[in-house]
C-alpha cells in the first residue's frame, strides 16, 4: 500500500463522521455552529448558498456565501469540525456546475438560483 492510502485509513478511523444532509452547490442552507467567546459558548446561524464542496473524508470542506448588506461574505466550513452542530437545507438549487464561482460577480436578479423541481408525488 502507498503512504496516502495508509494515512487516509488512519484519518477515517480517528475522525468521527457526522450524518449530514445531502447538499451540493447551489443549495441554500442554514449552518449552525458553536462559537467560544471567553468562557461562554453560543450557537450562531449562517444562512447562504453553497458555492462548492471539496475534499474527501476528514478533509472535506464546503463554502457558503451570503450577502450581508451590500457585502458578500463567504465562510469555509470543515465537515469534520467539532463546532459544526447541524445543517438545514432551505431549498435545493438547480445549477449545472459543482463550483459556482461565477455567482460572486452576480447581483440583483441575475444572482437568483432556480429551485430544483422535485418529482416526488
Amino acid at each position: 500500500m502507498s503512504n496516502n492510502v495508509i494515512i487516509r485509513e488512519i484519518q477515517n478511523e480517528l475522525v468521527e463522521r457526522k450524518e449530514l444532509p445531502n447538499f451540493g452547490a447551489g443549495d441554500t442552507i442554514i449552518v449552525s455552529y458553536k462559537i467560544k467567546e471567553g468562557n461562554k459558548e453560543r450557537t450562531q446561524l449562517f444562512q447562504g448558498v453553497v458555492i462548492q464542496r471539496r475534499g474527501e473524508g476528514s478533509t472535506e470542506t464546503f463554502t457558503v456565501r451570503k450577502m450581508s448588506g451590500n457585502v458578500g461574505v463567504e465562510r469555509i466550513f470543515p465537515v469534520s469540525s467539532p463546532f459544526l452542530e447541524s445543517i438545514q437545507i432551505v431549498k435545493k438549487g438547480a445549477v449545472r456546475r459543482a463550483r459556482i464561482f461565477y455567482f460572486r460577480e452576480r447581483t440583483g436578479k441575475s444572482a437568483r438560483i432556480k429551485e430544483k423541481r422535485s418529482f416526488a408525488k
